[in-house]
Parts: C-alpha cells; sequence; structure tokens
C-alpha cells in the first residue's frame, strides 16, 4: 500500500505519524476509564446515533481505555486482540486521544466517521476518515479502518485479521 507524505517538514511529520499510530493500536491497561461497557444502541434515531458513535470511537482511541474494553469497541475486535495487547504497555500510549468532528449515519447499521488523533492534546494526523459499524447493539471502529491505521503504522499483510467482517 503507498502512504502519502503529509507534508513537506520532512522527519518531525514522520516521528508524530509513527507516534500517532503507535498510540492508536496501543492502550494503557493499567488504568481504568468511567465507562466499562460501550455505549450501546437503544435508539434509531441519526442523531442518537452519531452521539453513540463519537462517544464510543472517542473511548476506544482514549489511552486510559482498557484493553478488554478497547477489543469490545472494535468491529471483530477479538481478532485484533493480539495486536491491541501487544501495544498495550508501549510508553507512547500515554496521552494519546481522538477528538470526532463528524459522524454522518449512512445506513442502520453504518455510518461515516471523521476524526483527528491528538498527542497530548495537539493533533498529530487530522481530518481522517472511518467507518463505524453496528455490531451487537454497540457502534463500533469499523476493522477497515482499524486496519488503515494499522497499515499507516507499516504492521499490514502477514500476522494481522483481514478487515472483512466475518460471517
Amino acid at each position: 500500500m503507498r502512504v502519502r507524505r503529509l507534508s513537506r517538514s520532512g522527519p518531525l511529520v514522520s516521528v508524530a505519524l509513527l507516534l500517532a499510530m503507535l498510540l492508536l493500536a496501543a492502550g494503557c491497561g493499567s488504568k481504568s476509564s468511567p465507562s466499562s461497557s460501550p455505549t450501546p444502541s437503544t435508539s434509531p434515531t441519526p442523531a442518537s446515533a452519531a452521539a453513540q458513535i463519537k462517544a464510543n470511537w472517542e473511548t476506544f482511541f482514549a489511552a486510559a481505555t482498557p484493553v478488554a474494553q478497547r477489543v469490545g469497541l472494535l468491529q471483530n475486535g477479538q481478532q485484533f486482540a493480539t495486536v491491541i495487547q501487544a501495544q498495550a504497555n508501549s510508553p507512547l500510549a500515554q496521552g494519546s486521544s481522538a477528538k470526532v468532528t463528524a459522524v454522518t449515519v449512512v445506513s442502520p447499521t453504518k455510518a461515516k466517521v471523521t476524526y483527528s488523533i491528538l498527542l497530548a492534546g495537539q493533533v498529530a494526523l487530522a481530518d481522517q476518515k472511518g467507518e463505524a459499524i453496528l455490531e451487537a447493539a454497540v457502534w463500533k471502529v469499523s476493522a477497515k479502518s482499524f486496519s488503515a491505521l494499522l497499515a499507516l503504522e507499516g504492521q499490514s499483510g502477514a500476522g494481522l485479521p483481514s478487515a472483512s467482517p466475518t460471517p
């Protein structure tokens, strides 16, 4: 897969991008978050779905979210559990987060998400496009979106699960 350069500022942007990708795939499993379970989808309105998607995406990408909860917020999360756990103890995981800036519900089970990755509160990867998938009554980060971030980090190919949904 070919990766576009984000800017011409050289190594600084490359390091920031690498850090952002490591932080995304990592989680700090030693801290607990205020909410230990995903926000279930209980109302079919687009506004409530968008709010649930935003909350769940931001929880998934928060450094303080335990690995088990992150797995639960990722489509087919169990398939990625090894990847998420392998990076859970990374010191780079501290201070990472995501800010969802737009959610467009395109069907009862799928939405488009625009988000930025932050490191220590500063935007490291702006205006990324992703998908949310409704799985088991919970809006989750799509496997496709997570796989795209892993590819940016250089973790694509052998040993990683397919981004295709399981039957």
